[in-house]
């Protein structure tokens, strides 16, 4: 028997993480200037990080050589204050992915089940496959959740069901009332993991009171991160929200120092640039709506989004793809998605949204 014969089967069942193509990448392939790449696969914020998170990183260097906080006491203190939760209620993470594998753990074991929608996070079906798991995907509707069918989807062995929203790569919302309903269907002794990694690009009417309903819902996690319209992807941090009882055991469970010195700077500096989340906003709104009205000239149908991304339909997606990557465009195919015949596009500056719509032009009249 070989060693690797000795790996439990479901995990090296596992298909990797597909994430977007770098561009350094694209350049090496492509024989392209890395400086002439436009990369819209990621959902990255095109205006970067704040000027208040760089100037914390650039003093953060000094003490570099020292670990970590490893409890996060500055981070936590500033979530703490601006979301009206306690700190004992708060676990940090390696990017949302991190807290997402982590409730994966606390509840998944072998004859367990998770339910989640088809068309959502490829993290969830991961996870619980990692976990040894059953992974139950329910139908989407509409591209989204269909949230009778996943509450009707839950088993005796359920312990985890995984939602979010906005849905990522579809970029669907849930009405708050629908979610609220579905909550109070849940059984108490299965959590929900309600992942709201791009909540900052809503509207204030569009928000749910996600907030409040930990206090009611103690099955009940709230995952967000700072990649997205804080500008932070590559430091890496996240966050759960949840009540201590459950927190304390995601804390457990989590590596010491999973969250590096000048992520933790950042993120606690982020989190009071509100000039800098309000023109991330604007501009990821005057975005959709260029790719969007790009879309309609060119006939192609899109899937309505809520997130700093879209899908659109192009028909031979993969062909496309490739079409754009020969002219230094990296988009994302999502047909591992169950979407073969749709893109999904970040939004970005108005300069790289031109050209990429150029460039689509191009490749759907060859």
């Amino acid at each position: 028997m070989r060693l690797v014969d000795r790996v439990p089967a479901h995990i090296r069942a596992i298909a990797a993480y597909r994430p977007g193509k770098p561009i350094a990448e694209l350049a090496r392939e492509m024989g392209l200037d890395a400086g002439d790449i436009v990369k819209l696969a990621s959902n990255e914020n095109p205006l970067g990080m704040s000027p208040l998170a760089r100037a914390a990183v650039e003093r953060a260097m000094a003490d570099i050589h020292l670990y970590p906080d490893g409890n996060g006491f500055g981070l936590k203190t500033a979530l703490s204050g601006r979301l009206g939760v306690g700190m004992d209620q708060i676990v940090l993470g390696n990017g949302s992915n991190d807290v997402l594998e982590l409730a994966a753990r606390l509840f998944l074991r072998p004859n367990t089940s998770a339910v989640y929608a088809q068309h959502a996070f490829a993290v969830y079906p991961l996870a619980t496959q990692a976990c040894g798991a059953a992974g139950i995907e329910v139908p989407a509707r509409a591209y989204g959740h269909d949230l009778p069918a996943m509450a009707a989807a839950i088993r005796a062995d359920t312990r985890l069901v995984f939602i979010a929203n906005p849905n990522n790569p579809t970029g669907t919302m849930l009405a708050a009332d629908a979610l609220y309903a579905f909550l109070r269907q849940v059984p108490a002794e299965v959590a929900v993991v309600l992942d709201e990694a791009y909540v900052e690009y809503l509207d204030p009417g569009q928000r749910t009171p996600s907030l409040a309903w930990l206090a009611e819902f103690p099955n009940l996690i709230l995952t967000r991160t700072f990649s997205k319209a804080y500008g932070l992807a590559g430091l890496r941090v996240g966050y759960a929200l949840a009540r201590p009882e459950v927190a304390e055991l995601m804390n457990r469970l989590r590596q010491p120092f999973n969250v590096n010195s000048l992520a933790l700077a950042a993120a606690e500096a982020a989190l009071d640039d509100e000039d800098f989340l309000v023109a991330s906003k604007r501009l990821n709104d005057e975005g959709l709506a260029q790719l969007t009205d790009g879309f309609q000239r060119l006939g192609l149908s899109h899937i309505p989004s809520a997130g700093n991304f879209v899908c659109v339909q192009v028909g031979d997606a993969a062909r496309v793809y490739q079409a754009l990557l020969q002219r230094g465009i990296i988009v994302r195919p999502v047909g591992n998605y169950g979407l073969p015949e749709h893109l999904r596009v970040s939004v970005g500056t108005p300069v790289q949204n031109t050209r990429f719509l150029a460039a689509l032009a191009e490749v759907i009249k060859a």
